[in-house]
């Protein structure tokens, strides 16, 4: 079934708010929690047979895209990127001295940057050597970010060799007008050979990203690149919302925000993509995910097993998560650590044999239950009051938030009920609105003066 949503709806709860990738958000984290309670953190999850979830971060790019939000270094030093596979190697090994236990990585994913700019012996070594420290099972989702304008067909089997099963592809958009004023010139056909020659060697899952709401986006060109993804033939596609925040992401002042689709211009896009996506038999997954029925998001769905943490949505629901690399998350023993985001600083702390902690925060009780009611509405779109302590306690504990959401009650987005809270069909395109009211940090969060999210659509 088709998910419809009125322009005028869209508009009303398009509002700064997280992606919750995380709960508690990241903004909140603290300076206070480093190095030493990482350690901890990681003697704590010996929890042996437990499955595991692991991150790289490889923040090399060959040159800036204009929109980015990630963390990325631009070079063309292949000694550089040698040496951080080193310290990515090191600290690895430093992390698994704290694990006694071994645990199944049934989840393995590199993003950035762009991971496929290491030279291809640099990307096996990297592989091996994690391999070696955190063996994946031989059902593992294992994952890889590219970009279609610097990965070859050589690299493709040499990922494929290493035990690669699953690739995310950045698109964005195909319109030549759009590329040009992102700095990303990438032909329909260099990605169409590249599609093929990966669904060639075996990959058994293919994402596309695309990006609504960039410079000079129109409907008619925002089609053909609708038309155009189609024919590639995905499994998965990702509709992501530009967030344009220069005052964070500096390059970004390059975008004239005139050239910004705003407003019902920006919401007829995504409804576009709504629209054309299902009609072309993929299911929304919730707010800006798609895939096609029987794909393993799709199954996850359905059985309940869906995941959300900072990779975004996941087949795989193993709690923890460990992540390598500068600027890196990792979410052990319920806590969050984050990397260091400066590259020279994260050099010297894993050369000085430290774990390069910047921030992070253990949850308390209440981040706890607050983190399982959102995971529930944001992964299985809705939540049972018995698993939540009862109705009773609910309601009294999260009365404010309650009357918070009559008013997406009474838009359709979700159903409170004695037993619990359902999301609609319609409620899973707005899920980062319904978990908002919930959130005991947000208000505190959107009264800075300085805008930190972007909208929720």
């Amino acid at each position: 079934m088709s998910i419809k949503a009125s322009n005028e709806l869209l508009l009303k709860y398009d509002r700064p708010g997280p992606r919750y990738i995380s709960y508690p958000i990241a903004p909140v984290w603290s300076d206070d929690f480093g190095a030493e309670e990482h350690a901890e953190s990681l003697r704590r999850a010996n929890h042996a047979g437990e499955p595991l979830s692991l991150y790289v971060h490889l923040p090399f790019c060959k040159s800036m895209c204009w929109y980015c939000g990630c963390n990325v270094f631009i070079t063309q030093n292949e000694g550089k990127m040698a040496s951080y596979v080193d310290r990515v190697l090191e600290e690895a090994a430093l992390a698994r001295l704290y694990m006694d236990q071994d645990r199944p990585v049934i989840q393995h994913h590199w993003g950035g940057g762009t991971p496929t700019h290491l030279p291809s012996d640099e990307m096996v070594r990297l592989f091996s050597g994690l391999g070696e420290l955190f063996p994946t099972t031989d059902d593992a989702e294992i994952s890889i970010e590219i970009d279609p304008r610097v990965t070859t067909v050589s690299q493709l089997e040499t990922l494929r060799a290493c035990g690669f099963n699953r690739i995310s592809m950045g698109v964005q958009d195909f319109d030549s007008r759009v590329q040009k004023a992102i700095h990303r010139i990438q032909s329909f056909e260099e990605t169409r050979e590249l599609t093929e020659a990966a669904k060639a060697l075996g990959f058994i899952s293919l994402n596309v990203d695309l990006v609504y709401g960039l410079p000079h986006q129109t409907i008619a060109g925002f089609d053909r690149t609708l038309e155009q993804i189609l024919d590639l033939k995905p499994d998965r596609v990702a509709c992501y919302c530009y967030a344009h925040v220069p005052w964070i992401k500096k390059h970004q002042k390059v975008i004239d925000v005139d050239d910004l689709p705003q407003g019902k211009d920006k919401m007829a896009l995504y409804l576009l993509a709504l629209d054309g996506l299902q009609d072309a038999g993929f299911i929304a997954i919730g707010m800006d995910h798609f895939a096609r029925p029987g794909d393993s998001l799709h199954k996850a769905v359905s059985t309940g097993e869906l995941h959300r943490n900072f990779m975004g949505y996941t087949t795989h629901p193993a709690q923890d998560m460990i992540s390598f690399g500068v600027t890196s998350i990792s979410e052990i023993s319920g806590a969050f650590a984050q990397n260091l985001k400066d590259l020279s600083a994260w050099h010297t702390a894993v050369e000085a044999g430290q774990l390069p902690v910047d921030r992070g925060l253990r949850r308390n009780g209440d981040d706890e239950r607050r983190r399982k009611i959102i995971l529930d509405l944001m992964c299985r779109f809705g939540l049972q009051f018995e698993q939540h302590g009862g109705a009773e306690a609910f309601f009294d504990l999260y009365r404010e938030p309650l009357k918070d959401l009559q008013g997406m009650v009474d838009d359709g987005l979700v159903v409170v009920s004695i037993n619990g809270i359902e999301v609609t069909e319609l409620g899973r395109l707005f899920l980062r609105n319904i978990c908002m009211p919930l959130d005991a940090y947000l208000k505190k969060q959107l009264s800075k003066s300085q805008p930190i999210f972007s909208k929720t659509v």
